[in-house]
């Protein structure tokens, strides 16, 4: 695959990003893709490696190794070297229903395993799926393809989000009646209003969703399920009905002074900033700003970074994001081989952005809240923060983190975002339709399975599996799809 001695022979080249100072001006996504010339070498460094480990998405002492797609990389960067753009595009669709978001928005799991990577920089996966996608876009090779035969089976999918619209695509194009039902106003889920505009440019989703429209797929807005109309309505209406409402209770952060003004979860915060951008541009002032503010972000994942990214784009004056664990190093450990996911310390956007604008990074380790401060109206003003240091615990044989004493300090803050993720699926869509929760309250099935203990009913996405990446949700999209087309039609030919 590739050209045989082009990882010799070419080195790893990215995408070109906006420097920090320059991007947080506005809210647009911010990397110029490389012209054809010098994507074709990239795809040419694809090195036959003969095991690709690339696209196995199995796991590897309990983190997944490669793409949870299945995703044909070696054949595609194959492709891609010889400017096969349209039989790259195959390819690439047979397996992923949205390249367009995953080459945005995943962190590569096939990067991480590719041998290349090995003893020298890895493929560039991403990027080359991406340079796929959109040329697939802008030449017209991706248009409406609707279904010519029509089963007349009727399919309800709960949620917008990546795992029900693989779902509703897959099935759609198997020939089944799909509507999909979403609470919020706009089709995508956290596609939509949990990931920032820099990151997923809105017009992507639309131009799928529009896409999907085209194809007979329908999109009921502004509908909660379990509110607006009830489980048993749609039961009666429709042959079966996947729940792909993701995981959606936030963590709180239990300390005195929780009930302070000024503190918020990080997902009403990006929804807020998201949802007033694509209506006004910011000017119609819903959405909680940031602007003029001393910010504490409580939590060091993807989506603390997005919170330290947006503030920034608000005007803040200055912004501060605590994380529970050590850092991390920056190179894989001796106990932390390839083709293990790497366990290294990542810089996102967000974070170079404030070293850019502060001079240093946001970042504080082995930091928790032990109590938020509140001025005599009620509003938070400063949070007092304690080290902690890892435990071996003998009775569970892990580490554990544990408060040091008089290690105690106080932060100015004027705005809190908790960024601490989420607890399985919210109890009036579960109890709705009677479906049986796990102890993670995610809603449970027989392993590898989609189907709950309900008649009809299946889920899919984080409502099954837990807070997890976009690649996953699409991954279970599918096979819930796949289970769906068998109990209605007896049989499959979906993959």
């Amino acid at each position: 695959m590739g050209k045989s001695t082009g990882f010799l022979e070419y080195e790893r080249v990215e995408n070109v990003g906006q420097e920090p100072l320059e991007r947080i001006k506005t809210y647009r996504e911010f990397h110029k893709p490389l012209s054809d010339e010098e994507r074709q070498k990239q795809g040419a460094r694809c090195m036959d490696c003969g095991v690709p480990f690339c696209q196995a998405g199995k796991p590897i002492f309990g983190m997944v190794s490669g793409c949870p797609l299945n995703n044909l990389c070696p054949e595609w960067n194959d492709m891609v070297y010889q400017g096969f753009w349209d039989e790259a595009a195959d390819r690439l669709l047979l397996t992923n229903c949205f390249p367009e978001f995953t080459s945005r928005v995943c962190p590569a799991l096939c990067e991480k395993a590719c041998t290349c990577g090995l003893y020298d920089d890895p493929v560039t996966v991403k990027e080359n799926e991406y340079a796929i996608i959109e040329k697939a876009f802008a030449s017209g090779y991706i248009h409406p393809n609707p279904p010519k035969v029509r089963t007349g089976k009727r399919v309800a999918v709960v949620g917008s989000g990546p795992s029900g619209l693989a779902a509703a695509l897959q099935l759609n194009k198997r020939g089944h009646y799909v509507t999909v039902f979403e609470r919020e106003d706009r089709v995508g889920g956290l596609l939509m209003y949990g990931i920032p505009n820099m990151k997923l440019e809105k017009t992507v989703i639309q131009r799928r969703v529009d896409m999907m429209e085209k194809e007979g797929v329908k999109f009921r807005t502004g509908i909660d399920v379990g509110k607006d109309i009830t489980a048993e309505e749609l039961l009666q209406s429709y042959d079966a009905v996947i729940l792909a409402c993701g995981a959606s209770n936030p963590r709180n952060i239990v300390a005195e002074g929780r009930d302070a003004d000024g503190i918020y979860y990080a997902v009403d915060f990006l929804k807020a900033t998201t949802k007033s951008l694509i209506n006004s541009n910011l000017s119609d002032g819903y959405y909680i700003s940031a602007k003029y503010k001393n910010v504490i972000v409580i939590g060091g994942g993807d989506t603390g970074n997005d919170c330290v990214g947006t503030a920034i784009r608000h005007g803040c004056k200055s912004v501060v994001q605590l994380e529970m664990m050590p850092k991390l190093p920056d190179t894989r450990a001796e106990n932390n081989p390839w083709p293990e996911w790497p366990r290294v310390c990542k810089t996102d956007y967000g974070q170079e952005e404030a070293i850019a604008v502060f001079g240093h990074d946001p970042r504080i380790y082995q930091t928790t809240v032990k109590r938020f401060i509140k001025d005599d109206k009620n509003h938070v003003r400063a949070v007092e923060t304690i080290k902690l240091q890892p435990v071996h615990d003998p009775k569970t044989g892990r580490m554990r983190m544990e408060e040091i004493a008089g290690s105690e300090q106080i932060h100015d803050a004027d705005l809190i975002l908790i960024a601490a993720g989420f607890l399985g699926a919210q109890s009036y869509v579960t109890d709705a339709f009677g479906v049986e929760i796990n102890q993670r309250t995610n809603v449970a099935t027989e392993s590898g399975k989609y189907k709950t203990n309900v008649e009809k009913v299946f889920t899919a996405g984080d409502m099954h599996r837990g807070q997890s990446l976009v690649v996953w949700a699409i991954r279970e999209g599918r096979e819930a799809a796949r289970e769906v087309d068998e109990y209605l039609m007896g049989y499959t030919n979906l993959h």
